[in-house]
């Protein structure tokens, strides 16, 4: 471990106050005292004073306080991290202005060590690409945990595959043309494959499935996402005045689904619902109709073989909450304004066996044709969206929905 390392690892120990008294001053070379200034940094933006005048000292070093600055990005926090990566890009475009050389070989290490913060290791690909173009940074990395560069992974097999479509061989015999597009075809389609096995991406997965059922592949996207697809509904209960969201209705109180509950009008019971949709979505309008001022609560079972840390996201453009086990992770109580996949993300932990999902949806009263929608999408996940399955789900969707 390096000195600079050391003192680092050493103040983050420390108190806001330890980070920007005595152990600052105590600093033995310019550098090391203007990373540890930015360290200190909290979360609410306290220290950013101090680390404009750091970061100004950091861009006149030379290039051997980069990888200094890199290292630091590990303990950072996301303000700190934006004032190092600050830094460490005007250094480089001084250095390669002025033709100075940057330290390449340890930048390669660095980015090697998926330890490292992600945002730090998708800098440092940036620079090495801009400085090596004719070197394969990518190589191994479709399935590397920064996203970012898997990402650019991904993307790099799916214009090879697009490229091996669209080029024809330099023939003049027809059928030395013909067998060499049919050859070509079966190596985008693996290509286009092995993207989807490691795409985690919205807009990477759906164009690959669009490329890959033109190859006459089945993809099953619920699967690939996790999304949750088998529920008991119940409702609708009031939502009058927009009174619904807070309002504690049985299903959050018990879960029993046996049970009849006094509803708007009349009383209501669970009910099986299963989406039909490619996407998840559980759209509450096909089973109570396209009703205002109301509530309604979804609940899903997840069995799980060991305790989990996951995510849950959400997709959804009205009034909600979400429990897990019995406890509430968030909501929000506003309504119609615009819905997507992984809207809003939701740390859980599932514990070995049955896990109990519930959500609560809640309509108000505007009666514009924009306003209609009563649905949401969920689906289960790792923090880098690699799909959780529950080991109750159903694996063959064809007979629920069609082939996909």
């Amino acid at each position: 471990m390096s000195k600079s390392q050391a003192l680092i690892n050493g103040m983050l120990i420390g108190t806001a106050i330890g980070w920007c008294g005595a152990g600052i001053e105590a600093a033995e070379n310019d550098s090391d005292r203007h990373l540890a200034v930015i360290l200190a940094v909290d979360k609410k933006g306290v220290g950013n004073e101090r680390a404009v005048s750091a970061v100004r000292h950091l861009e006149n070093a030379d290039s051997r306080v980069l990888l200094d600055i890199l290292q630091a990005m590990d303990k950072a926090n996301d303000l700190g991290r934006n004032w190092l990566l600050a830094a460490a890009d005007t250094i480089v475009d001084r250095e390669v202005a002025q033709n100075r050389p940057l330290p390449l070989l340890e930048l390669g290490q660095y980015l090697l060590d998926t330890d490292h913060h992600p945002r730090a290791r998708r800098f440092v690909y940036e620079v090495l690409s801009r400085q090596a173009p004719e070197v394969d940074f990518l190589s191994g990395m479709l399935n590397d945990p920064s996203m970012e560069l898997r990402r650019a992974a991904v993307q790099r097999l799916i214009a090879d595959a697009a490229r091996l479509e669209t080029e024809r061989v330099a023939s003049e015999t027809a059928q030395v043309r013909s067998v060499a597009k049919l050859f070509r075809e079966r190596q985008a389609k693996e290509l286009y494959l092995q993207a989807l096995a490691a795409a985690r991406d919205v807009d990477q997965i759906e164009e690959l499935t669009d490329a890959l059922r033109k190859h006459g592949e089945t993809v099953d996207i619920p699967q690939k996402f996790g999304f949750l697809m088998q529920w008991k509904v119940i409702g609708p209960f009031d939502n009058s005045d927009r009174s619904g969201f807070a309002r504690v209705f049985p299903p959050e109180s018990e879960l029993d689904y046996a049970a009849s509950y006094p509803g708007k009008n009349d009383s209501v019971r669970w009910q099986d619902y299963v989406s039909d949709d490619e996407y998840g979505m559980l759209d509450i309008n096909r089973i109570f109709g396209p009703l205002k001022e109301v509530t309604a609560y979804a609940c899903a079972e997840f069995e799980s073989r060991d305790a989990a840390e996951i995510e849950l996201r959400l997709g959804c453009k009205n009034a909600w909450k979400v429990w897990l086990n019995g406890e509430l992770l968030f909501g929000r109580d506003e309504y119609h304004r615009g819905m997507r996949i992984d809207q809003y993300r939701m740390k859980g932990q599932l514990k070995p066996g049955k896990n109990v999902i519930l959500v609560k949806v809640c309509q108000n009263e505007q009666m514009e044709n924009w306003t209609v929608e009563w649905q949401f999408q969920l689906r289960v996940c790792d923090e880098n969206g690699t799909a959780v399955l529950s080991e109750n789900r159903e694996i063959d969707h064809e007979t629920e929905r069609g082939a996909i």
